[in-house]
């Protein structure tokens, strides 16, 4: 009697979407939702939330690394945010929530660190294209280092679809923090560098000293 071929499994460093998209979807979406809260609260207070952000080189500005992503300037700068935040933050969930947690938590902290140190003085810079600049560098590069065809992939169809974004990474447009934009990709490249030494090292053989 033969038997069918069982498929080896796929490592959780080389998946593609969330072990558990349900859950995935639900964390996003409820991020999401905090951004929308955060401007209806702006709106409440009249902007005083909008003068919260990072302003470069002062300590005062400095706290503005934590909430400024949180924040928008309007209704027009969230709605451009809002679906690279859900596709980009979904699809970087791939290696389960703690991972992503991770992953966002370098991301927000390097994006924002080097906006506060090379950003134009006087400036308030606030908004989340930093953080989903990062998630989109991660989902690019993660296949390089995971040697993973399938994520492989994925990035080639990000590139198709929002490669054109990646011009925010150079100054040019008025108005927008490039800073926070090559920042947060720098971040996301890191995030991915650090995620797939730490899978390696984890592999069943490998010996750490």
């Amino acid at each position: 009697m033969s038997t069918s071929p069982v498929p080896a499994p796929v490592r959780s460093g080389q998946r593609i979407l969330p072990p558990h998209p349900k859950i995935a979807a639900l964390v996003i979406f409820s991020f999401t939702a905090l951004l929308y809260l955060v401007e209806i609260a702006d709106l409440v207070s009249r902007g005083w939330l909008e003068r919260q952000g990072i302003v470069p080189r002062t300590l005062d500005g400095l706290d503005g690394v934590i909430w400024a992503p949180l924040v928008h300037a309007g209704w027009a700068h969230l709605l451009a945010n809002t679906v690279p935040v859900l596709v980009f933050g979904f699809l970087a969930m791939a290696t389960g929530i703690a991972r992503w947690t991770a992953v966002t938590a370098t991301v927000w902290v390097v994006s924002g660190l080097g906006v506060w140190l090379t950003g134009d003085p006087g400036t308030t810079t606030i908004g989340a294209s930093g953080v989903a600049f990062g998630w989109l560098a991660y989902l690019l590069v993660r296949g390089i280092f995971n040697r993973s065809f399938g994520q492989l992939l994925v990035a080639a169809v990000l590139l198709v679809l929002w490669g054109g974004t990646l011009w925010g990474l150079l100054p040019g447009k008025a108005g927008v923090s490039w800073q926070a934009h090559l920042f947060g990709a720098i971040g996301g490249v890191l995030a991915a560098w650090f995620a797939a030494r730490s899978q390696r090292r984890r592999a069943p053989g490998n010996l750490v000293a």
